[in-house]
């Protein structure tokens, strides 16, 4: 007779599952494919509390589980000053879902809303040091952040349409400000509505934008409105005549044909077609 699951374990069960093809293939995919992992790792899986980076948590315990390469992991919560439903959900959902959190303050929100001058931009970069910090005192060489596919081919596109370049995101970086330290992006395969598909299949409800300078603006509010959301609307539109647009783009950004483009950057350093045009020029 099959034994009685506990909640966790089903929804641990779903993602090996029914959810096999869309969420734990192309993250072992991503893991392989970019040489995420190696053993004696130790990982700061860091946790908003969103659905992304609680479902990379799952799936970051599912291959220790399972891994012939041994690593660790500790389960990094920042607040950067949530308010109290937030922080509740954040702590319930982590005991639902048996994820073993490691929770520190800071106070990112206050310094970051205090600002006249892009208080996002500020936040990110604060975030991003802070959780470097904490997990290098813990012994980390590596950081998890939930970026997933959908992000990386949105951040492209903004690039394009906004910011007059071609950027992407990489899968893994070095730290340059904190020696050692690695960021890995796990979810980089991974398109988020596969992510929205098994949190409604689960019956998940995880935290938005917890933003203290956004909570209290309506979701239908002008004011909220970004670029991000622009892009994702276009990327919807298009899908209707092309459901496979998404992957299309991604794949665009792994083969890149440097020698069709009149200019591009390496290392902060601009280049034009013409260095090789004229150097032809000279055989």
């Amino acid at each position: 007779m099959k034994r009685n699951l506990e909640e966790y374990q089903l929804i641990e069960r779903s993602i090996i599952t029914k959810f096999r093809k869309s969420l734990w293939n192309p993250f072992i995919a991503a893991v392989k494919r970019y040489e995420l992992i190696q053993s004696g790792d130790k990982i700061a899986v860091c946790i908003s509390g969103g659905k992304d980076s609680m479902l990379m948590a799952k799936l970051l315990q599912e291959l220790q589980r399972h891994s012939d390469v041994p690593f660790e992991l500790i389960f990094l919560v920042m607040d950067p000053g949530y308010n109290e439903i937030n922080r509740r959900k954040i702590e319930s959902n982590a005991a639902l879902l048996h994820i073993p959190i490691t929770i520190f303050e800071t106070d990112i929100f206050e310094v970051a809303n205090s600002t006249e001058q892009s208080p996002c931009y500020l936040c990110a970069r604060m975030r991003r040091g802070h959780l470097y910090n904490k997990a290098q005192s813990l012994g980390c060489n590596k950081i998890a952040l939930g970026h997933h596919l959908s992000d990386v081919i949105e951040t492209t596109l903004i690039g394009m349409f906004y910011g007059s370049q071609l950027q992407g995101m990489l899968p893994k970086l070095h730290s340059t400000n904190f020696s050692g330290m690695t960021l890995i992006r796990p979810m980089y395969c991974i398109c988020e509505s596969d992510i929205l598909a098994w949190e409604r299949y689960n019956n998940l409800e995880f935290i938005r934008c917890a933003c203290r300078f956004t909570e209290n603006l309506s979701l239908e509010s002008d004011d909220i409105s970004s670029k991000r959301q622009e892009v994702k609307q276009l990327i919807e539109r298009l899908k209707q005549d092309n459901p496979q647009i998404e992957k299309s783009i991604f794949n665009s950004i792994h083969a890149v044909c440097l020698d069709t483009f009149a200019g591009y950057k390496s290392e902060g350093e601009a280049h034009s077609f013409l260095e090789r045009f004229n150097a032809q020029d000279n055989f």
